[in-house]
């Protein structure tokens, strides 16, 4: 089962489960986590072939959904869900084909849909890090800033970085060669007409007006939000504004 992080005790209302996106992990969550915990039962996971939890081959939307699934059976086989980016199509694909386990969905900027573009040049950056000259994390990121990587993503790259161990926290092989399914989503006949909170950011162009169809088609129930000034990683740069709009769903 998916390493997971547990915040708070459980309580009446559902636990809700967080998904994090590609190249992430529980611990990235653990501010937000912490805060919605004060109501209910927080559960951060690790995603497959990153942090903690399991390397596997396969890294693929089913995949992903049945891990998360296996977690929410653990902890009472209902839940609500929280992804983002990759752990958002992780979740819609959890509530598609296990539709009984969720309760509320909340997906954070992403659509169910193919992007065209890819994260394989950030797997090539942390490919090349000549972990021989690494005695601190700073090392890390200054190798990536080397290559491009701009700051924020320096220091989001280096949770996942081993110091001691002299390696990445991901599985950046399997990643790498799973990336086409990564950016695509599966074709599922099923739809879910559960609540569902699309939230996306402001300055985000990864969930658009033409990608409204393709989410109602599948998401019957689904409910649009956006928070001003943010981009793709809104709960990170507007954390505030991001939990008060969780929190204000899940308690609707």
């Amino acid at each position: 089962m998916l390493n997971t992080i547990v915040h708070g005790e459980p309580t009446a209302r559902p636990p809700l489960v967080i998904a994090h996106g590609l190249y992430g992990s529980a611990r990235n969550w653990g501010v937000i986590a912490k805060r919605l915990s004060d109501e209910r039962q927080v559960v951060a996971v690790d995603m497959r072939n990153h942090a903690y939890s399991m390397w596997d081959p396969s890294h693929d939307y089913p995949h992903l959904a049945q891990d998360i699934a296996e977690v929410i059976e653990q902890i009472g086989g209902v839940a609500d869900v929280l992804g983002h980016s990759m752990g958002g199509k992780a979740a819609m694909t959890l509530a598609l084909r296990h539709n009984g386990l969720v309760n509320k969905l909340v997906v954070a900027d992403i659509a169910p849909v193919q992007y065209a573009h890819s994260q394989i040049q950030f797997i090539e950056a942390m490919r090349a890090v000549d972990f021989s000259r690494i005695t601190r994390r700073s090392d890390a990121e200054m190798q990536l800033a080397d290559q491009g990587v701009e700051k924020a993503l320096q220091s989001f790259f280096t949770q996942s970085l081993d110091i001691k161990g002299k390696r990445w926290l991901l599985n950046l092989d399997v990643l790498a060669a799973e990336m086409p399914k990564i950016m695509g989503f599966p074709k599922l006949d099923a739809t879910w007409d559960g609540p569902a909170l699309f939230l996306s950011g402001g300055a985000s162009d990864y969930v658009l007006p033409e990608h409204r169809p393709a989410i109602r088609s599948l998401f019957s129930g689904a409910r649009f939000a956006k928070i001003p000034g943010a981009g793709h990683w809104l709960h990170a740069e507007k954390p505030r504004e991001f939990e008060a709009a969780v929190r204000a769903f899940l308690n609707a």
